[in-house]
């Protein structure tokens, strides 16, 4: 398998800025230079990701996982996290790709391959790189370099990647990524409402309701899909934000307030907690090394 990495590793870092692959519906591309020092905030959405080269740390909830070559990564809920990678250098960059997931296309393939019946699984896991799985990731992103038969070659490598992951250990957890009805599509509810309003308080009476759970089972749920309880969910969303805010200004107090906090203090506090040095700090920080960043694979 080391061979095919390489092959495409090459072919990823060739393409990578190239308009070609930004052709290709639903994968994203990721190349750097070197390891990171510090975490950077990130917003996990439902997706598949491969490294090609290097290896990633990231802390999602309660949860600390690594994935290299060696694995693969997928998540079937938005999750926010703390990602760091950890191998990688000017002359072997780490290198990912990724898939976000398309919620019809996994039905169509659930209808045609139901499979066994749905356990209750977390909302994100990491798994072991089969040659199947990467055969179907050489056929996607060999594509870049016939670009012409992106629009009909794509979807088929797309469906066997999906097909793959479905037919491998973390089936399950993909499976419930399609559907709308389950627990964790009501989870999905949750985390929808939270999104939408996280600079507002939580009420988990509401949140349970908008989801159509009871307090109790909206709190056993959630956290197993997410690794964390719904109030820890909207705080890493409060401070990510006041993260993005404190970026292009410095008045800590004033992106506290942004995000939903009632006391500088506390949110001092919070966030010295998360991201390990004060707001104000912080921000100067990441303004001059450029570490905060989007980007997920």
């Amino acid at each position: 398998m080391q061979d095919r990495l390489t092959a495409l590793c090459d072919l990823a870092i060739r393409h990578a800025d190239a308009p070609a692959a930004a052709s290709i519906p639903r994968v994203g591309f990721h190349v750097a230079q070197e390891a990171a020092a510090t975490a950077s905030p990130v917003l996990y959405r439902p997706m598949v990701v491969m490294v090609l080269q290097g290896a990633k740390r990231v802390l999602i909830g309660e949860r600390e996982l690594r994935y290299d070559t060696a694995s693969y990564f997928v998540g079937s809920v938005d999750l926010p996290a703390s990602s760091c990678i950890i191998e990688a250098s000017t002359g072997t960059p780490y290198v990912a790709v990724s898939l976000a997931l398309d919620q019809q296309c996994l039905a169509d393939l659930m209808a045609g391959n139901p499979g066994a019946a749905s356990r209750e699984t977390m909302g994100f896991a990491v798994s072991p790189v089969t040659p199947q799985l990467l055969d179907a990731w050489s056929r996607l992103i060999g594509l870049l370099d016939t670009p012409a038969d992106i629009p009909v070659l794509a979807p088929l490598a797309e469906r066997e990647i999906l097909y793959r992951v479905l037919q491998g250990p973390q089936g399950d957890l993909i499976r419930q990524a399609a559907r709308v009805e389950g627990r964790l599509a009501q989870v999905r509810q949750a985390i929808e409402w939270i999104r939408t309003n996280f600079d507002r308080p939580l009420r988990t009476e509401i949140l349970a309701e908008v989801a159509g759970m009871s307090v109790a089972s909206l709190h056993r749920h959630f956290r197993k899909a997410t690794a964390m309880s719904p109030l820890q969910y909207q705080k890493a969303l409060r401070l990510q934000e006041a993260r993005r805010l404190l970026i292009a200004q410095s008045d800590a107090a004033r992106a506290g307030f942004a995000v939903g906090y009632e006391s500088a203090s506390q949110f001092s506090r919070e966030y010295t907690r998360m991201f390990g040095a004060p707001p104000a700090r912080d921000a100067v920080r990441l303004r001059q090394a450029e570490i905060f960043a989007d980007e997920v694979a």
